[in-house]
């Protein structure tokens, strides 16, 4: 299927590591302008290096999308390299740690809420005003299961309820933003466990627990309840974000997607 994303700008944050690495790469197999604005400056050097292998356009700009000035650079940068922004992947995301929510400090309440909440705002209020002058763009939010269901017997009941926040600004947005041609969407992967341990910068929780946490033995044993029983892959989160970001999906909006081999089903 043609999805019509050759020299289309596309933003992707957090797009170094994983999801956001298997997204940018997507991206550049179709020929957008990519923009990785990712906090760890030697793994997004590393993907910009992977995209232009790929035959793309492609920048790194280090952001910290917690910091509104931060991203304001890294907007007005795109601007300059690619002269607009037609997509917007709001990416980076995460959790400090998996705790129970009554061991679970106030400081890594508030991280969480910065990275996965107010990170969303930051992003879209910088890009959309461009999108709105321009009369269109796609933004694509990616969530997560436990935003759909809660998963607190999985102790992320903050990481639950900030992620389900973001499905519900989404579908906010796509009411507000629809009159200008503005698509807003949200993708709500499931268990995506990196290919390689390199595929992760150093401020993945792969990097610094996920893999404690995230056992293969933990793995297998969730597998077995899911219909498709396998984990999946970047690949499958980015092929579900690129047709998004299409125009093949113009007619979609305040919609949640989940990419879960199944896990959730509403």
């Amino acid at each position: 299927m043609e999805l019509g994303l050759s020299g289309k700008t596309a933003i992707v944050t957090g797009g170094a590591s994983n999801i956001g690495r298997g997204i940018a790469l997507g991206f550049a197999q179709e020929g957008a302008k990519i923009v990785i604005a990712e906090i760890d400056e030697d793994q997004g050097r590393k993907v910009v290096e992977e995209a232009r292998d790929l035959g793309a356009e492609a920048l790194h700009i280090r952001t910290d999308v917690t910091d509104l000035d931060s991203v304001r650079a890294m907007v007005s940068t795109t601007l300059e390299g690619f002269g607009r922004i037609h997509i917007l992947v709001n990416n980076a995301g995460g959790t400090v740690h998996a705790r129970p929510f009554v061991e679970k400090p106030r400081s890594e309440w508030a991280t969480e809420i910065d990275l996965n909440y107010w990170g969303v705002i930051n992003c879209t209020r910088e890009v959309v005003g461009h999108m709105i002058e321009r009369k269109g763009g796609k933004i694509i939010n990616i969530a997560s299961t436990s935003g759909q269901s809660g998963f607190a017997g999985y102790n992320l009941a903050n990481y639950a309820g900030v992620k389900g926040g973001v499905i519900a600004l989404s579908r906010a947005l796509a009411w507000e933003f629809g009159r200008y041609n503005i698509n807003v969407n949200v993708v709500c992967p499931g268990w995506i466990v990196p290919e390689s341990p390199n595929d992760v910068g150093k401020t993945s929780f792969w990097k610094q627990w996920g893999y404690d946490y995230y056992t293969p033995d933990v793995l297998q044993r969730a597998m077995r309840y899911w219909p498709v029983r396998r984990l999946g892959k970047p690949e499958d989160i980015a092929d579900s974000v690129l047709f998004l970001a299409s125009e093949r999906a113009s007619f979609l909006t305040g919609q949640t997607l989940s990419v879960s081999g199944g896990l959730t089903m509403w």
